[in-house]
């Protein structure tokens, strides 16, 4: 399930958990069913479209073994609102990709005034394999639609909670809070047709070295659990820049695959 790795900087969406072998396509629809009534007012963001933020990717016994991107491509009318398309793609290092071929993407409609996920899709490679999927959010009805072309084409369509995120939104989403110690809320987050629960605890401030530099931080415990309760990968952290851009520096995940790390590298 990619929440976790979205929430990791979701995405970023590579650490494939049970579905994180998956990632997303270009959302560019511009018209559809309406969604909720729109506030008059757009909340301020700490992001601008062209912002590029360039994650390496450490797996297991890998200190780096990939490269992830998240992009604020642009910001334009969509679904009877304004939404900004955000991409996050991934890749492994070419050494590792000459061994076998991985390409995740994910992308997701971020609506500027709900600051609410309107509609994400997800695309992979993996050596021969291809997958492509798609979840379009009815926030008037609270339902939403999936659907999963794998060479054929499945479709469903189900009741979501009002609030109900994809993983890369709810990431962006968290970059436009203001922590403190303790605070905790609770998201819930759809992947592949299902409603994942997604708990978050602050704590901190913790200071942050790394390679792009010092900073102040918030840490984010995460926990995931699915549908049926169960719990979705351990020692998931973010690490949150406590500054006016509010930047997710470090990115933790013990999954069943292995365990991830993501640092952010470069800011652009």
């Amino acid at each position: 399930m990619r929440v976790v790795a979205a929430l990791g900087v979701g995405v970023l969406v590579l650490a494939a958990l049970p579905g994180a072998e998956q990632a997303g396509t270009g959302a560019n629809a511009s018209a559809g069913r309406p969604g909720l009534a729109v506030p008059r007012r757009e909340p301020a963001v700490p992001f601008k479209v062209g912002e590029t933020l360039t994650y390496d990717v450490a797996y297991s016994q890998y200190l780096v073994a990939g490269t992830a991107v998240a992009t604020v491509v642009e910001k334009k009318p969509s679904f009877s609102s304004t939404a900004y398309y955000i991409v996050a793609e991934g890749r492994p290092l070419p050494l590792i990709s000459k061994l076998y071929s991985l390409y995740y993407k994910m992308d997701t409609l971020f609506d500027s005034y709900t600051t609410l996920s309107q509609r994400t899709s997800l695309y992979s490679e993996e050596g021969s394999k291809r997958r492509q999927s798609a979840t379009l959010f009815d926030r008037s009805s609270l339902r939403a639609s999936f659907e999963l072309n794998t060479g054929s084409v499945a479709k469903n369509e189900f009741v979501v909670p009002t609030g109900a995120q994809d993983g890369l939104a709810l990431l962006y989403a968290l970059r436009l809070r203001t922590f403190k110690a303790g605070d905790r809320l609770t998201v819930p987050v759809v992947d592949d047709g299902v409603v994942y629960t997604v708990g978050i605890e602050s704590t901190g401030p913790e200071h942050l070295k790394m390679r792009l530099g010092e900073f102040d931080t918030w840490k984010l415990n995460v926990s995931v659990v699915d549908d049926q309760r169960r719990p979705v990968g351990k020692n998931i952290a973010v690490w949150m820049s406590n500054d006016v851009r509010r930047l997710p520096l470090r990115l933790t995940a013990d999954l069943p695959v292995g365990s991830f790390g993501f640092a952010l590298r470069d800011v652009r």
